[in-house]
């Protein structure tokens, strides 16, 4: 289990396969009410726990906590999936519609960038549901959030996603998470860190 202390008394710890049912409830809305994932059906609660099961062998996949309530997720994953972008990877964040814009986000993603450095992660990459014009069911925020925690724009895909009867745009953004070596040391899979690699980037670890 892997957590951050602060003075909210909100845990960063890994997922496990029990939250599914929890993890489900709180990207239901999203699915069912917004255009910000492009899924149209709302996964079971056992795709939930193989998806989480499936991550967590090479990537982290994390929850915020409070008195036993889990208020948001975050987690990485591959970037495309051949062996040179093994140094890059995508991010996925989602939190309790009532617990937005209260410094979750950006405390998940904050531990989420510390494993992907001990991991040898180069790049962090976010693909985002875009409006035309903002709508009921998609704004900007998303941008605006990963601009706020050091995130650039990418690149545009224009008219891809068609949900709730309009098309909306996607859009990359980006991340360097420190410089680029010439050679850059081999991924290191999330089970294989250490607890030592983990404290040198300010994470306490409990397993």
């Amino acid at each position: 289990m892997i957590m951050s202390e602060n003075r909210s008394e909100t845990i960063i710890r890994t997922a496990r396969a029990e939250d599914a049912s929890e993890i489900r409830e709180i990207y239901a809305p999203y699915v069912e009410k917004t255009a910000v994932t492009f899924e149209y059906e709302v996964p079971s609660v056992e795709e939930f726990r193989s998806r989480i099961e499936h991550t967590l062998q090479k990537y982290p996949y994390i929850v915020a906590e409070e008195n036993g309530e889990i208020l948001g997720y975050a987690y990485t994953g591959a970037f495309v999936g051949r062996a040179a972008y093994d140094w890059s990877a995508e991010t996925t964040i989602y939190l309790k519609q009532n617990k937005q814009k209260m410094g979750l986000g950006k405390k998940l993603y904050e531990v989420l960038e510390l494993i992907s450095k001990a991991q040898n992660i180069c790049n962090l990459n976010a693909c985002i549901g875009y409006p035309e014009v903002e709508d009921d069911y998609l704004t900007k925020n998303s941008v605006q959030f990963h601009g706020h925690v050091g995130y650039d724009f990418a690149g545009k895909f224009h008219n891809c996603g068609y949900k709730f009867g309009t098309w909306y745009h996607m859009v990359w953004m980006e991340k360097a998470l420190g410089v680029h070596p010439n050679t850059p040391l081999p991924l290191v899979r999330f089970p294989e860190l250490s607890n030592a690699q983990l404290r040198k980037c300010g994470v306490t670890i409990s397993r």
